[in-house]
């Protein structure tokens, strides 16, 4: 795992950025910049997303977390795609004990009937790996056997896509191309939000990025 250089004095707030399954943490760099001109820390964190299930990759990014969160100041997360299962996961096994607001982009909170569809191929399964397998909405398999969640969440759902497969005759509609809008809500969240954007342009999207900074400073995004 890859620990990104802390930005930020120590009494701003902390962020910690998480990125998806197969991507980087270059893949936020624009919502982190975002964060950052508006008075966060940030920890923008690489792990290996593709090599170990979800509860493993949670301890994965632990040691780095601790340290960020030494900080004087409440610690949010913002999670894009399977980043906010990890989460989920973190504060369920490690939580900090200034954590504050959590946001979700795109994330599978029900599972992706797209995973559904390839779990039994093997490119897939070599690919993605356990976490992979863990995406399903299958109930033994699925985020949905994560803790109930007892903090402020907002999530941000897309309503476009780019994948015309996946998006008319696989996934519910609406939905952005992996997840749909109904998978990405979350029983206890605080707010939820629909931004026209895709999965992988969510965190680049500037309406999603304007929604995540609300969200973190006032705890509820902005009306329409």
């Amino acid at each position: 795992m890859h620990k990104a250089p802390e930005t930020g004095s120590a009494r701003c707030p902390g962020v910690v950025l998480l990125h998806g399954i197969a991507r980087t943490s270059a893949s936020l760099t624009r919502l982190e910049r975002a964060l950052q001109a508006s008075g966060f820390a940030t920890l923008n964190i690489d792990y290996a997303s593709r090599s170990k299930p979800i509860a493993a990759l949670a301890d994965d990014i632990h040691p780095a977390i601790v340290s960020f969160a030494e900080r004087d100041a409440p610690l949010h997360f913002v999670a894009h795609s399977m980043g906010g299962l990890v989460a989920r996961a973190y504060i369920a096994r490690h939580r900090p004990a200034r954590l504050a607001r959590v946001v979700m982009l795109g994330t599978p909170n029900s599972g992706s009937e797209v995973a559904d569809l390839l779990q039994g191929f093997l490119p897939y399964r070599a690919f993605y790996g356990p976490a992979g397998l863990e995406l399903t909405t299958t109930p033994a398999t699925a985020p949905t056997t994560l803790p109930a969640i007892d903090y402020p969440v907002g999530v941000i759902a897309g309503s476009r896509f780019i994948d015309p497969v996946a998006g008319l005759f696989v996934l519910p509609k609406p939905n952005d191309g992996r997840v749909s809008v109904q998978s990405a809500m979350l029983a206890g969240m605080a707010q939820h939000i629909v931004v026209k954007a895709s999965h992988t342009g969510l965190p680049r999207h500037a309406a999603a990025i304007a929604q995540t900074i609300a969200f973190l400073r006032e705890g509820r995004f902005q009306s329409a």
